[in-house]
């Protein structure tokens, strides 16, 4: 039987499609325009809910630095919109379709929040989650329901809105979401040291955090990825005076990892798109990737360890040695031991970002959770959706599955 598609066009609409999924108990896979659709578990579903004709921006108060938008409004129409005014979404998101086999440029701002996942510039601005002022959505009880406001200090009811990002759309439809956004810098710089080590470009990274030259990103490239020279990557950004008289500094307190070069315009903005959306990666279809967080300072080790491990891994960090991207070559199990015992002693927690969907569906995609915390999730999840009508699977194995 085909599976139906459902394609509301207003928060009502939703309520409706998922009222209409309950009374059929036929659980509902949600999309906008599915670009996202290779990350996380299958999801055991015999409907699509198509979220993309919400679409359109609301509300935007440039002088407020405060935008609402519809949650299935393209994320490169509200970048567009924010570039012309000379501001941007701080936590620079990323544009991951290419590396799990969709298009680029088809992420929606629904799916972007409900992703929660950020950019290099994270080791500054924040995430996701740090700039989601308020939004509406329907849970899986079909009710309409909003929280937050359009400013950062507002006390109407409980924050849900961190709740919602990374929630995977396991919690509610998201049909609109509200975001502060902030100016976009005049002026951005990038050192590049070149032929650093993994360990010395860990130190080199970390040394540059800890100065007060107010790093944006800091990302290191092993010559295994670039097939060239090693890269380790730091930027600066702001009023130009201001990056001039950073990066000054910062090549003075960074003398004993040699002369940088120095990327500008283009060349740096460029350098940064790459790291965001994983480019170093690219290329090999066939290998599987995790994304794997950690102690910034533990990062050279952690990804030194399991290349070790796993002949024919490649690596890159971002996050000044904070997030580590691994290729590795296909396998049954997709070394998740051995991911996963790699931080047990720093700590952390790794994501089985590209794999294909058998192994997806056998193994966890996302890192287990302790029991007390997979308690509480439990507890919310039956809050917001007791029938697990939304994505059911998406983020851990569900009751339907296998039925």
């Amino acid at each position: 039987m085909p599976m139906s598609i459902l394609t509301p066009k207003d928060a009502q609409e939703t309520a409706r499609a998922i009222a209409a999924a309950l009374s059929r108990d036929a659980p509902v896979r949600i999309i906008g325009h599915d670009s996202r659709a290779a990350l996380g578990r299958p999801v055991a579903a015999s409907g699509v809910l198509d979220m993309s004709r919400l679409s359109g921006v609301s509300m935007y108060e440039p002088e407020e630095l405060v935008f609402t938008a519809r949650a299935g409004t393209p994320l490169k129409d509200i970048e567009a919109m924010l570039a012309e005014k000379g501001q941007m979404l701080a936590f620079e998101p990323p544009d991951f379709g290419p590396l799990l086999g969709a298009l680029a440029g088809r992420g929606t701002l629904g799916g972007m929040t409900a992703a929660g996942l950020s950019g290099p510039r994270r080791i500054r601005s924040g995430a996701v989650r740090d700039h989601l002022l308020g939004f509406a959505a329907v849970n899986g009880r079909a009710e309409i329901f909003k929280s937050g406001g359009r400013v950062m200090k507002n006390v109407t009811g409980y924050d849900l809105s961190k709740l919602m990002c990374a929630s995977w759309g396991t919690l509610a439809v998201l049909t609109e979401v509200t975001f502060k956004v902030l100016p976009a810098p005049e002026a951005a710089l990038s050192l590049c040291f070149h032929d650093l080590d993994t360990a010395r470009a860990n130190a080199c990274m970390t040394r540059a955090l800890r100065a007060p030259a107010e790093v944006s990103g800091a990302a290191h490239l092993p010559a295994a990825v670039t097939g060239k020279r090693a890269r380790t990557l730091l930027r600066l950004e702001g009023f130009a005076p201001s990056v001039a008289a950073r990066a000054r500094m910062l090549e003075a307190a960074l003398e004993a990892f040699g002369a940088p070069e120095l990327l500008e315009g283009e060349a740096s903005a460029q350098a940064w798109r790459d790291i965001r959306d994983a480019v170093p990666l690219h290329g090999d279809d066939e290998a599987f990737i995790w994304r794997i967080s950690c102690p910034p300072a533990q990062g050279a080790q952690v990804a030194k360890d399991l290349e070790a491990m796993i002949p024919g891994a490649r690596h890159f960090m971002d996050w000044g040695g904070g997030l580590i991207w691994l290729a590795t070559p296909p396998a049954p199990h997709a070394h998740a031991e051995l991911v996963r015992g790699a931080l047990a002693t720093p700590g952390g927690h790794a994501t089985l970002f590209r794999a294909p969907p058998d192994i997806r569906r056998a193994l966890p995609v996302f890192q287990p959770q302790p029991e007390p915390l997979a308690e509480v999730s439990a507890r919310i999840k039956a809050a917001f959706d007791p029938r697990d009508i939304l994505n059911p699977g998406r983020v851990y194995p569900s009751r339907r599955e296998g039925g």
